[in-house]
This record gives C-alpha cells, sequence and structure tokens, in this order.
C-alpha cells in the first residue's frame, strides 16, 4: 500500500483535501490526522470492520479500547446516554480541548470493538482545525487512537506517523507539529467520584475547579477490561531500555559514567538548564519545571533516541504538578516503572 502525505493548514482551501480522507473513511479505511494532543489514526467508528483495521495498522491489542472523536458538542447524544450535569459542565468548560470523558454508551450505535468488554465510551471534542474540519466534513465520529506502532512514542508530527505506519495506512493529513504533545485527559464519569483512568493536557486541577473531587485511577486488574486506553500495556516506549532519574546534574553526570564503564551507550533527556557534556547524546526537552514544555517535546525526544545508537536511556523526571502528572505518566509507563538508582556514593 502507498501511504498518501497531504498537507492542510489554516491558509488553504481543504475542502478537495477533505473530501478525499472522507471517501477513504466512509469506503471503511483508516486515516491519521493531527489534534492538538497527538496524531490520531481515524476510522469511522460505527463500521466494525473499518476500526479493526486501527488495530491492524497498529498491532494494537484488541481489547485495549479506542476513543470516539466527536465535531461538535451536541453529537455526544447521539453515542453516550446518562450524560450528568457535571459532565455537560466539563464539556462546556474543556471543550473542544484534550477532555475525553467516558460515558454509558448508546446500545448498538458504536462499533462493538471500538470498546471491547465495557458498557463505557470514552469521547472527545479535539481542539484542532484540522480534525474538526475533517470531523464536520465526515459527519460522524472517528475512533482514534495515536498513529503510532503500539507501544511506541506516540507521534507529535506527520513525519513520526510516516516513520511508523508507512505502507499501512492510505493517508496522513500533515497539519504540523501537535501542541499539547500529550494525549488527553481520560475522565470516566460513569463512577462516584469521577475518576481520571489517564491524566492528560487537562489536569486534576481545572476537572475539581469545574465539578470538584475526583479520584486517580490508573491500573487494571489484569483479567479485566480496562476502560480507558494506556490502562494495561506498556505504551510510549523507545527501543532502547529508558529508566527514569531524579533532576540531580551531579547523580545523571555519575549515572552516565557507570553506564558507560559497563560498554553502554547513553543518551539522556533532560532540561535545557543541565549540563552533562559526557553523555552520548543529550535531547533538550524544555526549561526545567516547565511541565507545559516538557510535555510538548516528550515524545519528540523519545523518538530522537531511537535514532541514535543508544543502549540505555536516561528521562529526568519533573513534579506532579498540571500537566506533569501526565508527563510522569507517560515516563513511567515508557520505563515500564524503572528508575535508575546510583549503586555507587
Amino acid at each position: 500500500m502507498e501511504t498518501k502525505v497531504t498537507s492542510v493548514d489554516n491558509f488553504m482551501d481543504n475542502k478537495n483535501n477533505y473530501k478525499q480522507a472522507v471517501d477513504i473513511l466512509r469506503d471503511g479505511d483508516v486515516v491519521a490526522f493531527p489534534t492538538e494532543t497527538v496524531y490520531g489514526l481515524g476510522a469511522l467508528a460505527t463500521n466494525e470492520q473499518a476500526v479493526q483495521k486501527i488495530f491492524k495498522a497498529k498491532g494494537r491489542p484488541s481489547d485495549n479500547p479506542l476513543i470516539v472523536h466527536i465535531g461538535t458538542i451536541e453529537d455526544v447524544q447521539k453515542y453516550a446516554s446518562g450524560i450528568t450535569e457535571d459532565a455537560e459542565k466539563l464539556m462546556t468548560a474543556f471543550w473542544p480541548g484534550p477532555l475525553t470523558i467516558v460515558l454509558h454508551k448508546t446500545p448498538g450505535v458504536i462499533a462493538p470493538n471500538v470498546t471491547p468488554g465495557v458498557e463505557t465510551v470514552g469521547i472527545r471534542m479535539p481542539d484542532h482545525p484540522v480534525a474538526l474540519g475533517l470531523l464536520r466534513a465526515l459527519g460522524g465520529p472517528l475512533a482514534a487512537p495515536s498513529a503510532n506502532r503500539s507501544g511506541k512514542p506516540s507521534p507529535t508530527e506527520a513525519a513520526h506517523v510516516h516513520a511508523d505506519l508507512n505502507g499501512f495506512i492510505p493517508l496522513i493529513l500533515d497539519g504540523g507539529q501537535t501542541g499539547v504533545g500529550v494525549e488527553s485527559t481520560v475522565l470516566d464519569m460513569t463512577v462516584t467520584p469521577p475518576a481520571i483512568l489517564r491524566p492528560g493536557g487537562v489536569t486534576r486541577e481545572m476537572i475539581e475547579n469545574v465539578i470538584g473531587p475526583v479520584q486517580m485511577e490508573s491500573k487494571v486488574v489484569d483479567d479485566q477490561a480496562p476502560r480507558a486506553p494506556g490502562m494495561k500495556y506498556m505504551h510510549y516506549a523507545p527501543s532502547a531500555p529508558l529508566f527514569v532519574i531524579a533532576p540531580d546534574e551531579h547523580e545523571i553526570r555519575k549515572a552516565v559514567a557507570a553506564l558507560q564503564n559497563e560498554g553502554e551507550k547513553v543518551a539522556v533527556i533532560g532540561p535545557d538548564e543541565f549540563d552533562i557534556p559526557d553523555a552520548d547524546w543529550y535531547f533538550a526537552s524544555g526549561p526545567l519545571h516547565d511541565n507545559e514544555k516538557m510535555a510538548a517535546n516528550l515524545y519528540r525526544a523519545l523518538r530522537q533516541c531511537d535514532l541514535t545508537d543508544a543502549n540505555s536511556i536516561l528521562a529526568v523526571e519533573t513534579d506532579m504538578t498540571g500537566v506533569g502528572a501526565a508527563v510522569m505518566n507517560r515516563l513511567t509507563k515508557a520505563a515500564d516503572g524503572k528508575r535508575y538508582i546510583n549503586k555507587t556514593k
């Protein structure tokens, strides 16, 4: 299969580009497109065979649910039921935007493989002109996970999508680099109090300012169907083993030296201000404690590591304030929970 890349932006007449994408989607195939978080790989959420092509292209486990993207707030009524007043407040406050709201699904509308094993569905309205233009031209919902091979760092540029999925999908809409850089917050509104299943661009503090207290839930029992993506499987991982490390320049230099003494080539992902001259590669992720910049740059840095010969990657942790919780969620999953502990004092 030839994968075509088509540029779209606010300064162009995109009618023909959207028509091309809509025709592909209505014919039961998939299209990659930008959102404000990461690039998504979309299929018509009401078409079970089309949705299956997402799983095939990504190599995604079949029990890992997909998020449904809609073009207008009013569309939520078509696909979900039991929409509470608090849910409506959140939609008003954060849609379009990086918040996925889990609700009871309307029976018989969304394809069963979008949310396998559960009677809920995660829905969001993306805050990106290309995503909204495509959704509104399509006039239907798109099931769309990140447009990458399963388990790998999510794509924040069309080139990342092409590197992973060239030959697997027919079309990539190139809308430039995404802004938020980490996937949407997933909030389950079917439980009391509501539960954040995955932290993202809309922070816990922002949500609680609108509806009051929410709980954090990030794990799923092995034999239980996950209610949101990112809960059950290792995600976001570069090819080389990654270790989270404390934001201490002296300790990082010691870690680099220790790993190199073991014959390792070491890449470090850390803040702009750090000076780690002996690292084989250093990828700056933004100013120290600027969690928004770190979120925006994280996946690019992870992908840059894959372009090196690094045997080990050290990623500097950040604090949990604001979107820092989402950054640390992604880093912890990319590291499969591993932290680097210096063996020498």
